[in-house]
């Protein structure tokens, strides 16, 4: 059922949201978009007119591109990333950004705008980033990063023995370093890895 998916995240609905309205729980909705479970005839004529698309297009009978509500993905644009707060709790949301149907339907994406310097000069201030919400990166990557007490910050991630660098792109600014048991008790955690820069101009 990946359209069901696609044309969930193409209205910026959670599958809690989509669960609630069908009078499912979200566990069984989600056998629904992997495919686990069959739905129902009622409740697939329900998601249809919920969703103003076709039972053909939910069952991925139609391909995205035929169904114009499903080009693209709008995901929210976030201004800052607190800690402490979940991000579907966070308010901030400054703008949106489009991302494909194919992108989207590979995990949870969600956008950052760049505040500062310490990426430059390959992210600039006012750029927009793409993440893919992951808990675990590669060495190298460049991901979004939350150390408690402070928003998110972007920085290129190197992991070692004995802890974690969060590296700036900018010479001018240091490198960050802490400790296994300081990711563990501040604690630093990954939100997700860069996956697209959209330069600002």
């Amino acid at each position: 059922m990946s359209n069901l998916k696609i044309i969930r995240k193409s209205k910026g609905l959670t599958q809690a949201e989509v669960a609630k309205f069908v009078g499912i729980s979200q566990n069984n909705y989600s056998y629904w978009e992997s495919g686990k479970v069959k739905i129902d005839n009622d409740s697939l004529k329900k998601l249809a007119d919920y969703f103003n698309v076709s039972v053909d297009y939910l069952l991925d009978r139609e391909t995205p591109l035929s169904n114009n509500q499903a080009r693209g993905v709008k995901i929210p644009v976030y201004g800052e990333i607190a800690a402490g707060i979940p991000i579907e709790a966070i308010e901030d949301i400054i703008d949106f950004e489009e991302i494909t149907p194919e992108l989207a339907a590979s995990g949870e994406f969600l956008a950052l705008s760049i505040k500062g310097d310490s990426m430059a000069p390959r992210i600039q201030n006012g750029d927009v980033v793409i993440i893919r919400r992951q808990e675990t990166v590669e060495n190298g990557d460049i991901a979004a990063v939350m150390v408690n007490g402070d928003s998110a910050t972007l920085k290129r991630v190197k992991p070692d023995a004995n802890g974690l660098w969060l590296l700036p792109l900018n010479p001018a600014y240091q490198p960050m370093f802490y400790t296994k048991k300081e990711c563990a008790e501040k604690p630093v955690r990954i939100l997700g890895k860069m996956i697209e820069l959209r330069a600002k101009f």
